[in-house]
């Protein structure tokens, strides 16, 4: 199967409050990585995997996003901005931003504007659509934030192993969503807390499992840890 989705959704309106001041006069995603903008990245990536068309869904300082980024013309993509006058929470843009989506029948790639990844847009595509599934959430190993001491029977520390990856995997904000489902999501409120877990009751909320590069930002620590590991890929 061939890769023929072409639109995207980017959650961008992030306040990044744990981020300060980091994000005093910009939103979380627009936060510079090598004096390039999280988003840029993302951009990157999107524009790499053949998407053309991007909604960018903003509100907190979106006119910093859309004086970067412009028409998207330069970075190789049409970019347009879902602009909310009032919080509407990730679902409730979702839903906003969906309305400026072309109606080609194909699904609906929406991603939080705070991760960085390199995930293969092709192979999720691919996946989701071998699958009966109404939407697709990528899913990350979770990782231990502290190194974990291995202890025998008998007491004794037999080996240290530093953030070892879990038994458990945790949400990456990437989805790809059929494009009948826009009209469940909440006019306000978070996918997450509401739209997921229905689809998962239903059995209707398939699982792409990734290992590979996928970093979110959250704190300064977090982006100290991005910063180090595009360095070791570079």
């Amino acid at each position: 199967m061939t890769n023929d989705l072409k639109q995207a959704i980017i959650l961008a309106g992030g306040r990044g409050e744990r981020l300060r001041p980091l994000t005093t006069d910009r939103p979380k995603p627009m936060i510079e990585v090598f004096e390039r903008p999280l988003l840029a990245y993302t951009m990157q990536w999107l524009q790499q995997s053949n998407i053309e068309r991007v909604i960018i869904s903003c509100g907190y300082r979106h006119e910093v996003i859309s004086g970067y980024f412009g028409d998207g013309d330069q970075f190789g993509l049409q970019i347009l901005y879902s602009v909310e006058d009032k919080p509407l929470g990730r679902g409730g843009g979702i839903k906003l931003a969906g309305t400026m989506l072309k109606q080609d029948g194909s699904p609906i790639l929406v991603i939080n504007g705070d991760a960085v990844t390199d995930l293969s847009v092709r192979l999720l595509t691919d996946a989701h659509a071998t699958s009966a599934a109404t939407a697709t959430a990528v899913v990350v190993p979770l990782r231990s934030p502290f190194g974990i001491a291995d202890i025998s029977e008998n007491g004794l520390i037999t080996q240290f192993r530093e953030k070892p990856e879990l038994p458990y995997w945790i949400n990456a904000g990437i989805y790809l969503f059929n494009p009948q489902v826009l009209v469940r999501f909440p006019d306000q409120g978070d996918h997450e807390e509401t739209l997921l877990p229905m689809l998962a009751k239903e059995g209707a909320l398939n699982a792409f499992q990734f290992r590979g590069f996928w970093k979110a930002i959250d704190t300064a620590k977090d982006l100290a840890e991005l910063k180090e590991q595009l360095t070791r890929l570079q």
